[in-house]
């Protein structure tokens, strides 16, 4: 026994060392995993978690690649019954880390199997909510419904997630509801151009000869070391074409060097001019994410610049560049400082030359929100912003949103969820459109990818890939009738003028059917302007835009015709200097508004009516009272009106004006009625009333 006992406290002391080496080890390891996991690398970090779980060689992974990683949520410190910070156990903090490398990943299944095993436990209150957030992002609406509310229902819920809660479990109910648009379709894009390897996205269109520029992970990649570098999870920059005529992509080209290199390239755009700005990364520190550009001559790159701190603000990130057609503006996505949330859509002014001008400011809400939008696309024609989020209503993961955009106002709408197909339970992103919004691309994880799926290494089953989006033709159609305006009575066979103010469409008229109404079909891209007319009665006008429209639409535009008076329309205002018949310059300011309502009734022809009172000599004031009109038609031919159409008359004192009294009596005013009157301010008043402009409809051309 004595001979034993020196071997089993060997025995024991290589077992309590081991146990200590072990526990050493771990400590390394949880201490690595975290570092990588701050740093974006979610493979590291993934393999060094399972380390630590299982006590042996975690399983080696790669991440497919990706341009947008989900923001992180800080998470909130668990607390006991006593409002006391809570212990949690190194297992489900592990778990815990290990549920959020496969989110940050987008594998949403095998996050969810973790998230649960830490719940279990009750570690963090929060994996009550990334469970019920993984079964959305499944499409388990239902499930999905109930888990939100039991995290809901929960006292330590942090303010933020209850927040996003009810505005998941509001998307839920929209997806639930949902029909999908039997009118879009989506297809996955031709395999052997566009989503040939892993991951592939970020279609965007290369001037207006059908080429398009998009970001793949496959074999041809530009390696460094190909010894240590795997071209299926290295995103380069290609670019393919379609002639006019043909149904097919060609094969697509490897933009090369300088412009690829040996980190990820993604998310391409040119200019106007000769510039490709684009995403750059790479996998020693995926936190580290810069917008670049490049210039090119005769298809040869020059080495691409990364830009200037005003967009790369130092320590975050910028992603997603878009140059809008004209040229003017740079949007993109960034988490940097002063956005609502996660990653925010900014924009800055560039020059003529591409360079940056000034400093770039947030397009703010109602676009941006507290969680991430990205992938910006401007639609110069209708105005419009589209972009991807998962911090509005959406049916899962990222969603595709558009907002009209007031040039005037600066403003944008509140945005609108594309609906499916355009959107699923996964997440859709980089949605790009041609100038007739019929077709386009859009890039989402929502197919099983089965170069992923077949490799051990992959630690995400479902990368992006590209897709065609077939979108209907945009109808509209407008419709109304035409009223009289003092009886609300329908005026049959008036003429409705439809005019395109951009010359797109022929000039026409139309005829009111007998029961006032009519219809057309319009076509887009219109700025129309539209005019009702009728004989005895003065014209209306509406104007109509079906540029800017992003879905078919019907407008009812009805009119209403005053009818024209038997009398003179005096103009109100109109004044000169004492004796003389120069306009004033406020009296200009009256006429162009009869200048602009005469080219409206452009089938009018009028007496321009100059009056005088009665003090002076009668053959004085008619003199004076026609220079008076003829300097108003001056005026008005200066201005366009047809010289044909206008009649200048003086009348002097001869016909005086006729007013209401404040019995409601027709009063003329004539000297014997004025000189009447005991109130010298009153005689004054109507003396001025007598020296006034007016006009006089003599008739109508049909």
């Amino acid at each position: 026994m004595m001979k034993l006992l020196p071997k089993l406290l060997l025995f024991f002391g290589l077992a309590i060392f081991a146990l200590n080496a072990s526990a050493q080890s771990k400590k390394v390891w949880m201490y690595k995993a975290d570092f990588f996991y701050e740093k974006n690398d979610f493979a590291s970090a993934l393999r060094l978690y399972q380390m630590v779980l299982n006590d042996s060689l975690g399983l080696s992974t790669r991440v497919i690649p990706y341009e947008h990683v989900i923001s992180n949520q800080k998470l909130k410190v668990p607390k006991d019954g006593n409002d006391s910070v809570k212990t949690v156990s190194t297992e489900d903090y592990v778990h815990h880390q290990i549920a959020m490398c496969y989110r940050k990943s987008y594998d949403y299944e095998r996050a969810l199997e973790h998230f649960e095993k830490s719940a279990s436990t009750g570690g963090y209150t929060d994996d009550f909510y990334y469970i019920a957030n993984s079964k959305m992002n499944m499409g388990q609406y239902p499930e999905a419904m109930e888990a939100y509310g039991k995290f809901i229902g929960m006292e330590d819920a942090g303010d933020k997630l209850l927040e996003r809660s009810l505005d998941d479990m509001s998307g839920c109910n929209y997806a639930i509801k949902l029909e999908a648009d039997d009118d879009v379709f989506v297809n996955i894009a031709d395999t052997a151009v566009f989503n040939k390897g892993t991951s592939a996205f970020g279609v965007t269109y290369w001037g207006k000869d059908g080429k398009v520029v998009f970001s793949s992970a496959r074999k041809g990649s530009v390696l460094l070391d190909p010894e240590t570098q795997d071209p299926e999870y290295l995103l380069d920059l290609y670019w393919t074409e379609k002639g006019e005529g043909e149904e097919k992509y060609s094969a697509p080209t490897n933009f090369g060097r300088p412009l690829n290199s040996s980190r990820h390239e993604a998310s391409g755009c040119f200019d106007q001019g000769h510039a490709i700005f684009f995403t750059r990364w790479g996998d020693d520190n995926q936190r580290e994410r810069y917008i670049y550009v490049a210039r090119e001559i005769g298809m040869r790159f020059f080495e691409s610049q990364k830009l200037d701190s005003t967009v790369n603000f130092p320590g975050f990130q910028s992603i997603n560049p878009y140059v809008t057609p004209d040229g003017k503006y740079l949007y993109y996505s960034s988490n940097r400082p002063g956005g609502e949330g996660g990653f925010d859509i900014w924009r800055i002014k560039l020059g003529e030359n591409g360079q940056l001008d000034g400093q770039p400011e947030n397009i703010g809400k109602p676009v941006n929100s507290d969680a991430d939008e990205r992938s910006p696309f401007y639609h110069e024609t209708s105005k419009t912003l589209f972009f991807s989020s998962d911090g509005h209503k959406t049916i899962g993961g990222l969603d595709i949103f558009k907002a009209n955009y007031d040039v005037d106002a600066e403003y944008f709408s509140i945005p609108k969820n594309m609906g499916t197909p355009v959107n699923s339970e996964h997440d859709d992103s980089y949605f790009i459109t041609n100038d007739d919004l019929t077709e386009g691309f859009i890039s989402s994880n929502r197919d099983t990818c089965t170069m992923c799926d077949s490799s051990f290494q992959a630690l995400c089953s479902s990368c992006y890939k590209i897709f065609e989006v077939e979108l209907p033709p945009l109808e509209f159609k407008i419709s109304g009738y035409v009223f009289d305006m003092a009886t609300n009575e329908i005026i049959p066979n008036a003429s409705v003028e439809f005019k395109d103010v951009t010359y797109q469409w022929e000039h026409f008229e139309l005829k009111t059917d007998e029961k006032g109404y009519y219809e057309h079909e319009l076509i887009p891209k219109l700025e129309l302007f539209l005019r009702a007319q009728k004989k005895d009665y003065f014209a209306d006008k509406a104007i109509v835009f079906t540029s800017g429209e992003t879905e078919s639409r019907n407008y009812t535009q009805d009119f209403y015709l005053e009818k024209i008076p038997k009398g003179e329309i005096t103009i109100e205002g109109i004044e000169y200097d004492y004796d003389k018949a120069t306009l004033r310059p406020k009296s200009k300011e009256i006429l162009d508004n009869l200048i602009e309502f005469l080219e409206l009734n452009n089938n009018l022809k009028i007496e321009i009516r100059s009056h005088t009172d009665e003090r002076g000599s009668d053959s004085y004031n008619l003199k004076l009272s026609q220079r008076r009109a003829q300097s108003v038609v001056d005026y008005l031919i200066e201005h366009g009106i047809p010289m044909e159409r206008l009649v200048p008359k003086g009348y002097g004192e001869t016909k005086p004006a006729e007013i209401a009294d404040h019995n409601g009596d027709k009063v003329i005013l004539t000297p014997e009625y004025i000189y009447a009157l005991t109130d010298k301010d009153l005689q004054d008043q109507y003396h001025q009333r007598n020296r006034r402009t007016a006009f006089f409809v003599l008739g109508q051309d049909e």
